[in-house]
């Protein structure tokens, strides 16, 4: 998941940054079938007005958002270990987007949704303050020449709108493999009045976060990967 801000010289975050840059990518034919078949009941439909998560899953259930899941596969493992929990993912890749429902279809999930569109759009018009019980942004794009730090999700602007979509108690968990992002990371979360972090500085990996192969691989080079799990204050 990737974010660009194409004009320098526009001061409004939250209505210039986007998300992503858009590749659609080449679909197999699994993720064509499970889009096919299965996006009728597991897609959301990008609507300009607050969504009714009840409605959306056809059920009411503690609600975490998930901000560019990639291909899905930590997504799937997640929630088959939490039935009890609704997970909305939001991603604007095709091919990821196919290959997770496609998961949901092998496995069985029923408290997956997907919102095929920019995460900051979704946000801002979608999810109503409040209405979360945790955000994960795991592995977003670092942009790492310096020159495009700015095109980084995780600015200010950006996570103060985030959590007022989570309530009072709920969490913000965050994870990356480029440690100057992650000391960007710490320095937002912690520069956010709403935030308490629950670790003294990045957390140990919770156990609902699985390793990826590209993580595990990345371990076994040495390559560090940071974790942040903040809490959002009450009221």
């Amino acid at each position: 998941m990737t974010t660009d801000q194409p004009q320098d010289d526009q001061p409004q975050f939250m209505r210039r940054i986007r998300s992503f840059v858009l590749r659609q990518g080449h679909l197999s034919k699994g993720q064509e079938r499970a889009l096919e078949e299965l996006g009728p009941r597991f897609l959301v439909p990008y609507v300009a007005e607050p969504l009714d998560l009840a409605t959306a899953f056809g059920r009411s259930a503690p609600t975490v958002l998930e901000i560019g899941f990639g291909m899905g596969n930590a997504t799937a493992e997640i929630a088959a270990a939490a039935p009890e929990t609704n997970y909305l993912g939001i991603e604007v890749h095709t091919p990821g987007v196919g290959s997770l429902l496609k998961l949901i279809g092998e496995q069985n999930l029923g408290n997956i949704r997907i919102v095929h569109h920019d995460a900051v759009e979704v946000l801002e018009h979608m999810i109503a303050p409040g209405s979360l019980d945790g955000a994960h942004v795991f592995f977003p794009d670092p942009w790492h020449k310096k020159r495009h730090n700015k095109r980084r999700l995780i600015q200010p602007e950006f996570v103060k709108q985030l959590v007022s979509r989570i309530r009072p108690g709920g969490y913000l968990h965050l994870a990356t493999d480029w440690e100057d992002y992650a000391i960007q990371m710490l320095e937002v979360l912690s520069a956010e009045p709403l935030l308490e972090n629950t670790a003294d500085g990045y957390a140990p990996r919770p156990d609902y976060r699985p390793l990826t192969k590209f993580e595990n691989r990345g371990i076994k080079l040495g390559h560090g990967v940071w974790d942040l799990v903040f809490r959002v204050r009450g009221s």
